[in-house]
C-alpha cells in the first residue's frame, strides 16, 4: 500500500461546497486502468482525474477522466479542477499565462488569469466540435424523455468534443429549472450510440447575472445531474454558434448551472469563428493523500 497525493476541487465557483467537485489523483503512475476506474466508483463523483507525465514534449502533463463507470477522453470541470490542483501543489507554472493538457482528445490549451482580487480563472480551449442534427423522430423521443418542448427552429444536435451531448435549446431559463426528465428513458437513448448525456439551456430575463441557464443529464454515465458541466458548456456555445444565435446571445456571456440541485455555477464563455473558451474559478475542499 502506498500514500498517493489526493485533492478534491470544486470547480466553477469560489465558494466551497456550490460547484462541481472533481477527485484529483496528483500522481497516478503505477495504477492500472482497472484500478483508475475502482477509484472513480469509490469517490462517486461525476468525475475522478488521474494525473500522469506527460507523452507529448507540447504538454504541461497528462490526464485520464474517468466517470463511475467509465473512461472520458474529454471533460471540462476535470480540466480546469486538475489544472487548479497543480499550480496549488505548485507541480507546474504557467508560461505566459498558458498551459498545456494532455489527454485522449489530444492537446487543451488553457489560459490562466489572476484577478485583482485574488480571484484565478483558468479557461481551457473546446476541442473542436463534431455536430450533427437530430432527425425529427428524435427530436421527437427527446421531448418525451424531457417532458417539455425544446426549440424546433433552433434544432436539438449531437455534438462531440470528446465528451458526446445532445444539446436543446428551451423557451427559458425557468423552463430549464422545471424540467423533469425521464432518467430510466433518458439511459437508454444514451446507451444505444454511447451519447455522454443531454444538455438543455435557456435565456434568463435581462439584468440576471447569467446569460443562460445550464442543466446537464448524464445517468448512462453513473450521474443523473452534473451539477456544472464544463463541456456541456461548451457544447451550448457550439450549439449558439452553429444555429446562427451568436448575435442574439454574445460572442462573450455568463452562463449559471447548478440552481436545481442547490449549486451556483457560474461560467465564462467566449465564442469566435474558430475557437470556443471555457472558463471558470476553482476552490480545494480536500488535500491529503489516499492510500492504495
Amino acid at each position: 500500500m502506498r500514500n498517493v497525493p489526493f485533492k478534491q476541487v470544486d470547480v466553477f465557483t469560489k465558494v466551497p461546497f456550490k460547484g462541481n467537485p472533481v477527485a484529483v489523483v496528483l500522481q497516478a503512475e503505477g495504477l492500472s486502468t482497472e484500478q483508475m476506474q475502482q477509484i472513480a466508483r469509490w469517490t462517486n463523483l461525476s468525475e475522478t482525474t488521474f494525473v500522469l507525465p506527460a507523452s507529448s514534449a507540447a504538454a504541461d502533463y497528462r490526464v485520464r477522466i474517468f466517470t463511475p463507470a467509465s473512461e472520458l477522453p474529454f471533460a471540462g470541470h476535470p480540466t480546469i479542477g486538475t489544472a487548479h490542483a497543480l499550480l496549488e501543489a505548485e507541480v507546474i507554472a504557467p508560461r505566459d499565462g498558458r498551459l498545456v493538457q494532455e489527454c485522449a482528445a489530444g492537446l487543451i490549451g488553457l489560459e490562466v488569469s489572476e484577478g485583482g482580487d485574488g480571484e484565478r480563472w483558468i479557461t481551457f480551449d473546446l476541442p473542436q466540435p463534431a455536430i450533427t442534427p437530430l432527425d425529427d423522430a428524435e427530436v421527437d423521443e427527446l421531448e418525451a424523455i424531457l417532458g417539455c418542448a425544446v426549440s424546433r427552429e433552433a434544432r436539438p444536435r449531437l455534438i462531440d468534443v470528446g465528451a458526446r451531448w445532445i444539446v436543446a435549446q428551451l423557451a427559458s431559463a425557468a423552463a430549464v429549472l422545471a424540467c423533469q426528465p425521464d432518467m430510466a428513458r433518458m439511459k437508454l437513448i444514451e446507451q444505444k450510440p454511447q451519447e455522454t448525456g443531454v444538455t438543455i439551456f435557456g435565456e434568463h430575463a435581462p439584468g440576471a447575472p447569467a446569460r443562460i441557464e445550464v442543466r446537464s443529464f448524464a445517468p448512462a454515465c453513473g450521474i443523473d445531474e452534473d451539477p456544472v458541466c464544463g463541456s456541456g458548456n461548451g457544447c451550448v456555445a457550439a450549439f449558439i454558434r452553429d444555429s446562427g444565435q451568436t448575435g442574439r446571445f454574445g460572442n462573450e456571456y455568463r452562463a449559471a448551472q447548478g440552481a436545481a440541485i442547490g449549486r451556483a455555477g457560474l461560467l465564462r464563455i467566449a465564442i469566435d469563428d474558430d475557437r470556443i473558451q471555457v472558463g471558470g474559478m476553482a476552490v480545494t475542499c480536500i488535500d491529503g493523500q489516499m492510500a492504495y
